[in-house]
């Protein structure tokens, strides 16, 4: 056959097979799906719905029913959240806020003793004035209202058939009760985390041992079947109630009252270009956001893509700018709804210009203080003094129509207040304040006030490449770490040209504006005479980051999960 009429033939197969693989991956791998969670069982949850023809919303509800159950050590219905959504199609990104409450009765010295000290930790935590009215639920009804494709009910039945049938309990959890030495004290829990020995000692469940919670299949039931008033109203709420009212120490003023008014709210995105791309995150009240794309405009002033990865250089860089914006963190931000945050001041390029140029290639700055925003209101803030501790759970989901779900959820501490109500156990999120209301005579931007929201560290998550479309979801649970953790992992990707899971397994390190933590174990702790020598204070420690992300590529969809806790990434399509 003459090449002039096999020509044609040959580019006209080039051009179906150039079709199909535009269809495949330039349009975000339609069809194809990806859910990267902390636990397998809440990954797997999440997938189902996806195949069944869920959206990526409809896949967070079913996946959170579920962490509720398998993971109740780090978050839960009765706790609050963050969540990010990309819609390709209208090109929309929101910003949902589930974000705890402190109730009406709350008060700025709640958290105060007699003397008008600061509470201990352990006394402030394992109380009921912890307790924050829950966010999580009218947060997941708000987003299913405008995103859901699946009826409301259905997402709840992967979570009620375990919590009847039973699940094993994960390493994560077995290791979290056992090292746990409130747990055994606490009312309800004590017997649902521990089974006795033949002395009739309690001793705590192990894992791969099956646990069941009709309690909280009931909870999911009346949750299902009435929505946000099977939660914030009735028997849920009243048993919420009296949990906190009636708690062995310290009870709190939570309130039906409370539960019923609290409501869900859509913010707007806090977005910044960094390099060739668009990162975006939470805005206020949570800190995350904030936090991150100040270390990371701080870093644009260095050329990060030219030092070595997790290198002296690059650990001491980034260091000092998260110095730099923790002591930012610690004085400007609050519940954007009673006090006023500086967004746009703290944000600005020639603010955090002129904080990079702080930063010394050969000596540590030691500890930094706030910067001068030429904001009188924000300058009179005193500084922050919260005990947030490190749980939480981050979990992405990419569906087959492209949406994306970037969405960090905590109760705050380990078990949160350790009350546990209806099969849930309830958030200490109110230890998030600040436990003083004032700093030599300055008051906290972070102070407690009835309705007001508690600064947050959750930091999900979603990057848009120069072209505007997604590259990116992630995020981590770890208390203040989360920042840290979150940035970091943003550098590996944007950086250093890192695949997901490459990005999510480097050793980690945070400084808080104090000391230099590093993980212990991994070849960061062979930098340590070195960062000494640069005046870094060096810590050591365990890092439990708990990083779960997805990023679109060329080839399709690439995963992560962090190999600290238990998560896993499920992919298919349908």
């Amino acid at each position: 056959m003459p090449l002039k009429r096999i020509l044609p033939v040959i580019v006209a197969a080039i051009l179906v097979v150039a079709i199909s693989l535009w269809w495949t991956f330039g349009q975000g791998t339609r069809h194809s799906y990806m859910v990267a969670a902390a636990n397998p069982y809440a990954s797997e949850a999440g997938a189902q719905i996806l195949k069944r023809g869920g959206s990526a919303v409809d896949a967070a509800i079913a996946i959170q029913a579920v962490l509720t159950l398998v993971e109740p050590e780090s978050s839960g219905l009765a706790g609050g959240a963050f969540m990010l959504h990309w819609a390709p199609r209208t090109g929309k990104l929101d910003a949902y806020d589930g974000r705890e409450t402190a109730p009406a009765g709350a008060t700025p010295d709640m958290f105060l003793d007699a003397q008008k000290k600061p509470l201990g930790i352990r006394d402030a935590v394992l109380s009921g004035r912890s307790v924050g009215t829950p966010g999580v639920v009218r947060m997941l009804w708000l987003a299913h209202e405008k995103y859901g494709k699946l009826p409301w009910a259905d997402l709840f039945k992967p979570a009620i058939k375990l919590a009847t049938e039973g699940f094993k309990i994960s390493p994560k959890l077995a290791a979290t009760i056992k090292r746990d030495t409130a747990l055994p004290s606490m009312p309800v829990v004590q017997d649902y985390f521990y089974s006795k020995d033949a002395s009739g000692n309690r001793v705590p469940l192990a894992a791969g041992a099956m646990l069941k919670n009709p309690e909280l299949a009931e909870t999911l039931k009346l949750i299902a079947a009435k929505g946000p008033d099977g939660f914030y109203a009735g028997p849920v709420a009243q048993k919420i109630v009296d949990a906190v009212t009636h708690a062995p120490a310290l009870p709190g003023t939570l309130s039906l009252a409370d539960l019923s008014a609290y409501q869900a709210k859509e913010r707007e995105p806090l977005c910044r270009a960094y390099r060739d791309y668009r990162v975006c995150t939470m805005p206020p009240p949570t800190s995350g956001g904030i936090t991150t794309l100040q270390i990371l405009g701080i870093l644009e002033n260095f050329d990060m893509g030219q030092i070595e990865p997790m290198s002296l250089p690059a650990v001491h860089f980034i260091a000092e700018a998260e110095k730099l914006a923790y002591a930012d963190r610690a004085k400007f931000i609050g519940d954007p709804d009673h006090v006023h945050v500086p967004v746009d001041a703290m944000l600005d390029a020639s603010y955090l210009h002129k904080r990079a140029g702080t930063i010394d290639p050969s000596r540590s700055m030691g500890r930094a203080n706030p910067g001068e925003i030429d904001d009188q209101r924000a300058d009179a803030y005193g500084i922050n003094a919260d005990i947030a501790r490190p749980s939480t759970s981050h979990f992405s989901i990419f569906d087959p129509d492209g949406n994306v779900v970037s969405m960090t959820t905590s109760i705050e501490a380990p078990f949160g207040s350790h009350l546990m109500a209806a099969g849930m156990m309830l958030n200490n999120q109110l230890t998030d304040f600040s436990l003083v209301p004032e700093v030599n005579g300055a008051p906290v931007a972070n102070a407690v006030a009835p309705g007001k929201r508690p600064m947050s560290a959750m930091d999900p998550v979603i990057v848009f490449d120069k072209g505007g479309d997604f590259f990116a979801a992630v995020g981590s649970p770890g208390g203040s770490r989360i920042i840290g953790y979150v940035t970091e992992t943003l550098i590996g990707l944007l950086d250093w040209n890192m695949n997901m899971q490459t990005a999510i397994a480097l050793p980690r390190f945070v400084d808080r504006n104090g000391a230099l933590e590093i993980e212990k174990g991994t070849d960061l702790e062979k930098l340590t005479p070195q960062l000494q020598q640069l005046g870094h204070e060096v810590t050591p420690v365990e890092l439990k980051s708990g990083l779960h992300g997805i990023r679109l590529t060329s080839l399709g969809l690439d995963g992560g999960a962090d190999p600290r806790r238990d998560g896993i990434v499920v992919e298919g399509a349908r």
